[in-house]
């Protein structure tokens, strides 16, 4: 499998210049991020506006929220297993990252009013197809949840070839996707969904590989 960042091009190229990423650690040391300032809160982690409000001499927001993904104790705990699920099934541990952030806020424990369980949050549909029986049994605990999720993504993007369109089928379903032409379908949540996980895992590859990040920028 080609590595998700190549599948990433287009869609680097195609961002807009004012697409932002927003965000805030809350005194309970989460993490939240957003498309879009949901309150006074927030504030912007990278993208047009984060660049139009840096400061000299003062501190980036921004690159406090992607420290913290770096040192968070409940962010270092599942690394090992971020690193191991991308290893196994093909997909970039950046990748991987941005999802939990977005999905669970690293709240291992995290059950939505779907259903969905854990960091990546995972439902029993989803394990009843890429967990065996004995892990959807303990589909909660984090090595579990990350390799079902990882399993599953490598699956949706072999699928769909493209990474925002295994995303949107991962938030809406494989139909929504396919009734889409393959493309991420017109649901504002879900558009919602892939462009912040995207944002997300370019900011991350680009702390973490700035030099094949840089080379996606450059390409025409």
């Amino acid at each position: 499998m080609r590595p998700a960042w190549l599948l990433l091009l287009p869609l680097a190229l195609a961002l807009p210049a004012r697409a932002e990423l927003w965000g805030y650690v809350d005194a309970a040391g989460v993490a939240h991020f957003a498309p879009r300032p949901l309150d006074s809160r927030y504030s912007p982690v990278l993208g047009g506006m984060a660049r139009a409000l840096q400061v000299p001499g003062k501190a980036d927001s921004g690159a406090t929220l992607l420290t913290w993904l770096d040192i968070a104790p409940e962010v270092k705990a599942v690394q090992p297993w971020v690193r191991e699920a991308a290893r196994q099934h093909g997909v970039d541990a950046e990748l991987l990252k941005a999802i939990i952030a977005v999905e669970s806020g690293y709240q291992k424990g995290a059950v939505s009013p779907r259903g969905a369980l854990g960091l990546m949050q995972i439902t029993p549909e989803t394990a009843s197809r890429y967990a065996s029986p004995a892990e959807a049994a303990r589909l909660i605990e984090p090595r579990i949840n990350i390799h079902t999720g990882a399993r599953m993504l490598a699956d949706l993007i072999r699928r769909f070839g493209h990474i925002d369109a295994a995303l949107a089928a991962w938030n809406a379903g494989e139909g929504a996707v396919r009734r889409a032409g393959g493309r991420v379908p017109d649901i504002d949540e879900t558009q919602a969904h892939v462009q912040l996980v995207l944002e997300l895992y370019w900011a991350l590859l680009q702390q973490s590989q700035p030099a094949r990040a840089q080379r996606l920028t450059l390409h025409p």
